[in-house]
């Protein structure tokens, strides 16, 4: 592999938050406890001079560097500006959460930056081994995130699952990616992509490694049947933690689908679609139908996110642009929406209680009226109610497959997907009766920063923007995906 100047400007922003990730784990050996913002406040300016940076090397073509194992494109900077935006929301919403723990530590950021990391190779990666190498360096920082609250029986049980069943989920995927490799004699994207149209038919090596790379997507996707991880972590991490892992790398994995199932493998899409046809239908059912029975809303959010990774892969299986665009726009606005549920319950929590049961939400109305009508904003675009934002991006979805099921007779899977949208309402309505209609049991006043009232309620307001005027980044999304 060669690469020249012109390579190293293309990766300008993932150099930019490696070297400052590097600089904050050195400073940080040097702050006391009370200069520990400091190390929060140079993560936010790392977000955002990443995302100057990724504005400054923008180009409307795709460019390729580092012998092509590097790919910027549209989506890509698209979708690596929403990383930046969600992580630095979930920063914020963490630091007095942190603070109040005796949490606040540097390595929470310095991680989540090499989360972030490996997030910006993941969606730019052009080769197989690229992929991988994104993928693992984001799982690591995720594993120790996990278990960063070390005098927690139930973070440290999370972490060791994740990380075996993550172990096994990276083997699998690695696996398949060396099949592939068998079969093609190449690890670059492009290549691999033109020998399966062209050679791919009929090849039982290839569609082998194809099996096992969507076992590995199903399991970092948390799709069902490979979702037993995720409402375990989700409930035994702290909250903080929950509300990274829950957010940005749901965007990365949408990349990580694209590369590897759109751009390799799009030769092989009549293989692939009949299991995301089971993966979603699964993922719509059992999502949707156990988080009824959670009385954890961190567990009822995890069980949440498997039925909208359904949603996600009903508009990749559609197999057409526009199912594709409606994949993104989806993965986007799910993002934007976990990212102010998980921030309702660090607003709600305090010292020594967490406000992670249903029955903590009981008489939020008559507590404080505003982030009352902040969380209903949040629970109706999760459940598809217009005309919040959630509403059009099941539409938009739901619109992709009938226009693909003109050929491949997937109507049935959109009236699943429909169904299962109307079960899972009850679960966030049932969150906003007892916000209205319910006695409080907590009548401890709320008491948030003054950068966190703010931001939680744009966070909240957006639910409702987005659904007003989703135009915009539907056009967003539309023109990265071409």
């Amino acid at each position: 592999m060669s690469f020249q100047n012109v390579d190293l400007f293309t990766a300008l922003p993932e150099i930019f938050v490696l070297a400052m990730a590097c600089g904050i784990l050195v400073l940080d050996l040097f702050l006391t406890d009370r200069a520990r913002a400091v190390s929060y406040i140079l993560a936010q300016v790392t977000l955002l001079g990443a995302m100057a940076l990724t504005a400054l090397v923008h180009s409307p073509e795709t460019v390729h560097a580092f012998s092509d194992s590097f790919v910027r494109d549209p989506m890509g900077d698209v979708l690596k500006v929403f990383i930046y935006a969600v992580t630095a929301v979930a920063f914020l919403y963490s630091r007095s959460y942190l603070q109040i723990r005796d949490l606040f530590k540097g390595e929470y950021f310095v991680l989540g930056l090499f989360g972030v990391l490996g997030m910006m190779i993941m969606v730019s990666a052009g080769n197989l081994i690229t992929v991988y190498l994104g993928l693992e360096l984001l799982s690591l920082a995720l594993y120790a995130m996990v278990a960063f609250q070390r005098d927690s029986c139930d973070a440290s049980e999370a972490a060791m699952k994740y990380f075996v069943l993550g172990a096994i989920a990276s083997g699998m995927l690695l696996y398949g990616m060396s099949l592939v490799y068998g079969s093609t004699h190449s690890l670059d994207i492009v290549q691999v992509g033109k020998f399966i149209s062209q050679h791919g038919a009929g090849d039982m090596a290839l569609a082998m490694g194809l099996v096992f790379i969507v076992v590995g997507l199903a399991f970092k996707l948390g799709a069902v049947p490979f979702h037993m991880w995720l409402p375990d972590v989700y409930q035994g991490a702290p909250t903080a933690v929950t509300l990274y892992i829950g957010a940005a790398p749901k965007i990365a994995a949408f990349a990580l689908l694209m590369r590897l199932l759109v751009d390799s493998m799009q030769g092989l899409h009549a293989e692939w679609h009949q299991m995301l046809v089971m993966l979603s239908v699964l993922s719509l059912g059992i999502g949707n139908v156990v988080a009824i029975a959670q009385t954890n809303i961190k567990r009822m959010l995890a069980y949440s996110t498997i039925s909208h990774v359904g949603f996600i892969l009903l508009g990749i299986l559609a197999g057409t642009r526009e199912g594709y665009a409606a994949a993104m726009f989806y993965t986007l606005v799910y993002a934007v929406m976990a990212t102010g549920a998980f921030g309702m319950i660090i607003l709600l929590s305090r010292a020594g209680f967490e406000a992670d049961r249903l029955e903590d939400y009981k008489g939020l109305n008559e507590r404080n009226p505003w982030f009352a009508g902040m969380m209903l904003l949040i629970m109706f675009s999760l459940a598809g109610v217009p005309p919040t934002v959630g509403f059009y991006a099941k539409l938009w979805v739901l619109q992709a497959m009938l226009k693909a099921a003109l050929g491949v007779h997937l109507y049935w899977i959109a009236g699943i997907a429909v169904v299962f949208s109307i079960i899972g309402a009850f679960y966030y309505l049932r969150v906003v009766k007892l916000m209205y209609f319910d006695k409080p049991e907590d009548t401890a006043p709320l008491e948030p920063s003054v950068d966190m009232r703010v931001v939680v309620s744009a966070n909240g307001l957006l639910m409702l923007v987005l659904g007003l005027f989703p135009g915009a980044l539907m056009a967003l999304c539309s023109t990265a995906v071409h």
